[in-house]
């Protein structure tokens, strides 16, 4: 299969390698340990892969659908060889990974007919919410792109000091009122401001709090009203920021947070430096959400737009 395709810079793609090192340092060292001394795949190295695969953080779930494929293959090719299991699981999880990623893009790039497009940005605190804000208007501005950002998240002083650094940082507006405003206001603020400016996208901060499903949507639903009476379809991107580094945490959080709002795209930080990278297959096929950007390192430029050929490819390279 033709999924392996060069398409990222070099650059790019050594900080994606780099990122995602443990990871596939981890799950290879437990694949070797698992083959060893089989020349083909049975029951008992599939037993030892699916072990490997939960404990990758891939998700229970994602691995039996993952386990599923691979028996098939061998079924119909009646021999498979243990040198051959990880070109296919490189292919079996693109593959899978295909039904919610469309894979292509690999640059920073916004519709057309959108603008200003607008980006509401939700996720607990901790998680690099504000780190990952900072880094796509740096991202979307080197692109060519005119950026506002809004300080939604008025219920931290340290949540808006914050985004100024980063507004300051990479030199764009930042729109912000004081602590314990209103996130609508803001939001509604923000907008006006991007429309007056004709900016071509808007990135809304919002409160990093986890309380009550019913609050929680309360909140986000209001923000969103208020901000349609500026721009009638927005917002046009609801990205979920999570922790990679938390595992299975970072499940459960992209579990609250879409039984609370509608999320159409997902940030997945912080894989590097961490043996959990497997996280980003289990959240995209759980959720069929896609993962839109993924951070592989904690310099400007290295919140990355997420391929998932490239990904696949630096992880079982």
């Amino acid at each position: 299969m033709s999924f392996f395709k060069r398409i990222f810079s070099s650059e790019k793609k050594e900080t994606l390698d780099k990122g995602l090192e443990q990871s596939k340092t981890s799950f290879f060292s437990k694949l070797t340990k698992a083959v060893a001394g089989k020349s083909k795949v049975d029951d008992e190295v599939l037993d030892n892969l699916e072990e490997i695969l939960v404990a990758s953080d891939v998700g229970v779930n994602t691995t039996l659908k993952i386990i599923k494929r691979i028996e098939k293959r061998v079924a119909d090719d009646k021999y498979l060889g243990t040198d051959e299991l990880n070109k296919i699981l490189r292919e079996e999880i693109a593959s899978l990974l295909s039904e919610t990623n469309s894979g292509e893009a690999t640059e920073f790039v916004i519709p057309n007919d959108k603008k200003p497009y607008v980006i509401m940005v939700v996720g607990v605190n901790g998680v690099g919410k504000t780190t990952t804000i900072g880094k796509l208007a740096h991202q979307f501005k080197s692109a060519g792109y005119s950026v506002v950002l809004g300080a939604g998240d008025t219920f931290r002083a340290a949540a808006i000091d914050q985004l100024q650094i980063w507004a300051d940082r990479v030199g764009v507006p930042i729109v912000k009122q004081q602590m314990g405003s209103d996130p609508a206001s803001v939001a509604f603020d923000t907008l006006q401001s991007a429309v007056s400016q004709n900016a071509d996208v808007v990135i809304i901060d919002t409160a990093g709090r986890l309380h009550n499903k019913v609050g929680l949507m309360n909140e986000l639903t209001k923000v969103k009203r208020v901000m349609q009476k500026v721009v009638e379809d927005a917002p046009h991107d609801v990205l979920l920021v999570l922790d990679g580094s938390t595992g299975q945490n970072a499940f459960e959080q992209a579990k609250q947070f879409t039984a609370a709002t509608e999320v159409t795209s997902l940030a997945v930080t912080k894989l590097d430096g961490t043996a959990k990278g497997g996280v980003v297959i289990g959240i995209s096929d759980q959720f069929q959400i896609p993962v839109k950007y993924i951070g592989v390192g904690e310099g400007i430029n290295d919140l990355q737009v997420f391929n998932k050929y490239e990904f696949v490819d630096s992880f079982f390279k």
